[in-house]
């Protein structure tokens, strides 16, 4: 199993995961064009993929994913609640699934869990193969007991860092927008982000991907900072993923 991401923050998100002759594409807040000029460096393009995941309904993961499904034919799998509130309903093919059931798309085994996010059904997930693990959690304000239960374990981790404090209460955003991005509801800190790894079981970890960094309340080096703190550790397979760049190919 591998991943990459093709880019990652407030103006787009989306990941790749692999497993043998399955490709699924885990959100999808770019356009056809722009996810297809992305996916070009790891050796795909948009016909290569069997499935679109979509985390939840907001822009930056959902804009594109109407228009992807229908150009390559493509079943968008979201919770019935991400498609209720979906403006773009002209999917190629819609499957729902439940944000505490266990599914399969090909060769990838997903356990989705739900999320705190001021979103209408948003959820995250974990994939495997049958031997490894990877997991993401984006777009949550807060940390439950059972985020913690679904990411111990790990062999590779997408996890965000949005914002610093210091940044974010000294940043350009109005002051309701601060309170949003700061709340139960809203994003992780890099403060949260830290105190969660430092509780995770991370004996299998090899991979830890920093993702969506806000470009205004934070920056790239505070964010692996952070995940350093939370690791107690400084290595190389401690990442940021781009909002321009993302990051290439993974092996979990």
């Amino acid at each position: 199993m591998r991943f990459a991401s093709l880019g990652s923050g407030s103006r787009g998100n989306a990941c790749v995961v692999e497993s043998g002759t399955t490709r699924v594409l885990l959100d999808c807040g770019f356009s056809v064009s722009e996810i297809d000029r992305r996916l070009a460096p790891l050796g795909l393009a948009g016909a290569d993929l069997d499935a679109i995941l979509v985390t939840h309904e907001h822009g930056d993961h959902l804009a594109g994913a109407a228009r992807l499904s229908r150009r390559y034919g493509l079943p968008v799998w979201l919770t019935a609640g991400t498609l209720a509130a979906s403006r773009d309903t002209g999917y190629h093919r819609v499957e729902i699934f439940h944000a505490h059931d266990v599914f399969e798309i090909g060769d990838l085994q997903l356990h989705p869990f739900p999320v705190p996010h001021d979103a209408r059904e948003p959820a995250q997930f974990v994939f495997s193969d049958g031997d490894r693990r990877f997991g993401q959690l984006t777009d949550t304000g807060s940390i439950t007991p059972h985020i913690e239960r679904m990411l111990a374990g790990l062999d590779a981790l997408v996890l965000e860092c949005n914002y610093e404090p210091e940044l974010l209460r000294r940043g350009p955003y109005p002051p309701a927008l601060k309170v949003r991005v700061g709340g139960d509801y809203g994003h992780l800190g890099n403060d949260q982000a830290a105190v969660l790894l430092e509780r995770l079981d991370k004996t299998r970890l090899n991979w830890l991907v920093g993702a969506h960094v806000s470009e205004k309340n934070n920056t790239p080096e505070h964010a692996r900072m952070a995940l350093v703190a939370g690791m107690g550790c400084d290595d190389d397979r401690i990442e940021v993923a781009a909002q321009d760049e993302g990051i290439g190919w993974r092996s979990v």
